[in-house]
């Protein structure tokens, strides 16, 4: 499968997600979804996994709400992909990220962290031409480029060897406000024109 060439930005700059009218089926759903600047690239990402690393569509879980309460109230953030045991167990998070990789991984490890009813253990983000898949427990980047998101063969091995225990309330507490920070920073960045997850 060729995968889709993302679009470029000038060095050194994030671009926003924007609308561009219309509708695409989601890849896994059927589902419609809203065509923006980058949902044809979450849907190429979503097609890779099942077409050439050997995952379950059942197996892959879009838009993955995971919920945290900070400054007082609650909130929630979504990882684009999730992978999972027929048991419903985590085993890894996928984030597209329109901007250089490296820069979101403390993001996504909040994130992961974060899930219920405990953390996941591996994460990967990626742009599609990139990738960064790194343990959540430490943060250690476990493999770069895009041949860094694990075959389905190999995850759960990976997985297994990471520990993944539910975090305690003060640890859950800050990586909460770091997520919460994140989040706003998103919000506030460039006003009602950015829409990234």
């Amino acid at each position: 499968m060729g995968l889709a060439e993302p679009r470029q930005a000038e060095k050194g700059s994030t671009m926003h997600e924007v609308s561009l009218g219309g509708v695409l089926a989601d890849y896994l759903t059927g589902e419609e979804r809203e065509c923006t600047t980058y949902e044809d690239l979450r849907q190429a990402l979503a097609q890779y996994l099942v077409e050439e690393l050997g995952y379950e569509r059942s197996q892959l879980v879009p838009r993955f709400s995971v919920r945290f309460e900070a400054a007082g109230e609650e909130h929630s953030r979504e990882a684009d992909l999730a992978v999972v045991t027929p048991e419903g167990e985590l085993l890894l998070m996928l984030v597209f990220c329109p901007g250089q990789v490296h820069t979101y991984t403390r993001e996504v490890t909040a994130l992961a962290r974060l899930a219920a009813p405990s953390p996941c253990p591996l994460a990967v983000v990626t742009d599609m031409r990139e990738a960064e898949l790194f343990a959540v427990d430490n943060g250690e980047i476990l493999a770069r480029g895009l041949p860094a998101i694990p075959r389905f063969a190999a995850l759960q091995k990976l997985a297994a060897n990471r520990p993944h225990s539910p975090l305690g309330i003060e640890r859950r507490e800050k990586e909460s406000r770091i997520l919460h920070a994140y989040t706003g920073f998103l919000k506030t960045c460039c006003g009602a024109t950015c829409s990234l997850p």
